[in-house]
């Protein structure tokens, strides 16, 4: 890769509860020491699964993504990255319990700041939160946010309920009373079923079906009027895969039109919403084989600001070093790479602390 380029999504894995320890209240480190819990790491993403971790960034007796060291060498250094937004996963964001999972958070936020931020320059991250409780959730935007290395909001697409409903407005407004995007990645809290037709059997499904939750939490987000009640709301999704958007932008655009009465505020066309306020990482770049017709996809987006520049490492999304497919227009290269990154995420362009 040449260099400059923005990653808008690389995931540094808490190695176990113990990391995060230090960076806990005497209850809770009292609490999880008590009870020997660890194992709070995504079901979405078990380590178990080829998908999960690239078999030359996986280290014996290391969790793959934990290492500094190598996620500068496979990941910064290897794609050419100036900047890279750090999106851990771990237990707060899928807990059952909303105290426990507001610590937990906490304790991630804490622990990427003085782990990873404090170490290398060129990373950013995202603030998780406990989406079981929108306002736990906003207190710890407002708590974190004032290091303006953390430049987004994270939530798993699939959480307890629709995103467009007020419940969750308390999110929308402390990540926009901060300029931050909230991005949505691929994953379930598993309060129900991942798919609209009931459980999955195999990983493949559940991972491959993600992209209904996305559709889904979209649709919720414009026909509850969640931009219009925050129209300086960016959402990112992130790790939805890309090809499946211009059949979703007609199909919301068509029954729309169909169905109007029913959410009359909404006055114009879904699809100019979504190209005005949502945002997708190219990766996984869900590509067919014939580059020309991924160029096709990408015209039937009609925008050149939505794709975002992503690795996903250490998934195992790619071989190499081909972040991005052939067939992205050459005029859109440096656009993804870098400058729609910069317009989406206000933070990237500060100097650097």
């Amino acid at each position: 890769m040449v260099s400059g380029s923005i990653d808008c999504d690389i995931h540094p894995a808490v190695p176990g509860i113990a990391a995060l320890l230090p960076h806990m209240d005497d209850y809770w480190r009292e609490s999880f020491t008590a009870r020997g819990q660890d194992g709070f790491q995504s079901a979405s993403y078990p380590p178990s699964a080829p998908l999960a971790f690239r078999p030359d960034w996986r280290q014996e007796g290391v969790v793959p993504g934990s290492d500094l060291e190598a996620l500068r060498r496979e990941a910064l250094d290897g794609f050419g990255s100036e900047l890279a937004i750090c999106n851990p996963f771990f237990g707060g964001a899928f807990a059952l319990s909303e105290t426990m999972a507001a610590a937990l958070c906490a304790a991630t936020n804490d622990w990427i700041a003085r782990e990873w931020l404090d170490r290398e320059p060129r990373l950013r991250a995202s603030i998780v939160v406990p989406a079981q409780n929108p306002h736990l959730a906003a207190q710890e935007i407002e708590r974190v946010a004032e290091d303006h290395r953390f430049v987004q909001v994270l939530l798993p697409v699939s959480l307890d309920m629709m995103l467009g409903k007020s419940f969750y407005d308390p999110i929308f407004e402390a990540a926009v009373r901060h300029k931050l995007p909230v991005g949505l990645h691929a994953g379930s809290m598993y309060r129900f079923a991942p798919s609209s037709t009931g459980w999955p059997t195999h990983q493949l499904q559940d991972y491959a079906g993600q992209t209904q939750g996305f559709e889904s939490q979209l649709l919720s987000l414009i026909h509850h009027g969640t931009f219009l009640r925050f129209p300086e709301l960016t959402i990112v999704l992130i790790e939805s895969g890309v090809t499946w958007l211009p059949g979703f932008l007609w199909r919301a655009r068509k029954t729309w039109r169909a169905l109007r009465p029913e959410v009359p505020w909404i006055s114009e066309s879904p699809a100019e919403i979504v190209r005005r306020h949502v945002r997708l990482t190219a990766q996984p770049i869900d590509a067919p084989a014939d580059p020309a017709i991924l160029e096709q996809v990408i015209e039937q987006i009609g925008s050149d600001d939505m794709l975002l520049f992503a690795s996903d490492y250490p998934h195992w999304q790619f071989e190499g070093h081909a972040v991005l497919p052939p067939g992205i227009p050459a005029r859109l290269l440096e656009k993804i790479r870098r400058d729609n990154a910069l317009a989406t995420y206000p933070r990237l362009s500060e100097a650097r602390p």
